[in-house]
């Protein structure tokens, strides 16, 4: 249950992972504030608690909101998050994902929140040297997104140096899946991961999927990547919330289940669960697209007490597929 009658301010809580967040925290007893500027996320995503449309490049915005409601620490979605278009667009990522990072911290300082849970990436890492990945992996982020991230996880433990200021970074692998009410789910606009992607050409909304690249090294030659639900990913962010209450430091985590599937093994699943065949072509394999993304994911279940509920790859397509029968 809550800890105390004060708000957690979510800041992107109209988007995918935010929108879950803030409902599970709802359930739970949390008061909860949702910030989005609904650049991506759906203000139908944000059935719990307050919405307060608004920009972080709008200052007085944002302390408005801080005046206007008890803050006790803030939750950090709002990040672009199109690894090529951040490659084309460099200076659209650092401004959102840097800068105004920079003002949200800011304000946090001049109203007294010292609480800060940020939403990070394994982008962070780059092409791994080894797998799984864990903690203490070298961090060579390889596109302007991973970059991004990689600069305010630095800014954060600078902060955390200078002022009475502490946070936990969330390093995600492949979040997926859907709430089991399937009243919210994953809707980009456009769409790029490959669970929606594969359930849209199940469901006759697409006529095929691309699998880009079929030869790296790996069980059948199509990458693999570790696959968490998003509710487990939501239930670790108010684990980091208990544990940031409880203790006066900071720590970064990596959340995945440890184990990886491949691109045509997600396939099969689907089409076992669909009932429908997926057509399928291969194309050329992307620049900097590693053979194997999987997290090492130990610290995370040892010092915040965090375990995979919902990630068995099957529960996270059937919740997926639930989602988009009923809203796609």
């Amino acid at each position: 249950m809550a800890v105390n009658n004060d708000a957690v301010l979510i800041v992107g809580g109209a988007g995918y992972v935010g929108s879950h967040v803030n409902k599970v925290l709802y359930k739970l007893g949390y008061k909860t504030v949702c910030l989005d500027n609904l650049v991506y996320g759906h203000s139908e995503f944000v059935k719990y608690g307050i919405f307060v449309p608004c920009d972080l490049s709008d200052l007085t915005a944002l302390e408005l909101i801080c005046k206007c409601y008890n803050i006790d620490a803030v939750m950090h979605f709002a990040a672009f998050a199109y690894v090529g278009e951040s490659v084309k667009k460099p200076d659209k990522y650092y401004t959102n994902n840097v800068s105004n990072t920079l003002n949200l911290l800011n304000t946090m300082l001049k109203f007294n929140i010292k609480k800060f849970i940020f939403s990070s990436t394994c982008a962070i890492y780059g092409n791994p040297e080894y797998i799984p990945i864990d903690e203490n992996h070298p961090k060579k982020p390889i596109n302007p997104y991973g970059k991004s991230k990689l600069m305010v996880e630095e800014i954060l433990a600078d902060y955390a140096k200078a002022y009475d200021f502490h946070y936990v970074s969330l390093r995600y692998f492949n979040v997926a899946g859907a709430d089991f009410d399937a009243e919210i789910g994953e809707k980009h606009i456009p769409e790029t991961h490959i669970i929606p992607l594969l359930l849209d050409v199940a469901l006759g909304k697409r006529a095929n999927f691309t699998i880009f690249g079929n030869n790296y090294d790996t069980k059948d030659g199509t990458c693999v990547r570790d696959y968490i639900h998003v509710i487990d990913l939501a239930e670790a962010h108010v684990k980091a919330y208990d544990w940031l209450n409880k203790n006066n430091k900071s720590e970064f985590f990596n959340l995945g289940t440890g184990r990886g599937y491949t691109v045509l093994e997600i396939i099969k699943t689907i089409e076992k669960i669909t009932g429908k065949k997926i057509a399928y072509k291969i194309g050329s394999p992307r620049e900097g697209d590693p053979p194997v993304l999987v997290a090492a994911n130990t610290k995370a279940q040892k010092i915040l007490g965090f375990t995979c509920k919902y990630s068995d790859i099957e529960n996270i397509i059937e919740s997926a597929y639930r989602w988009h029968i009923k809203n796609l």
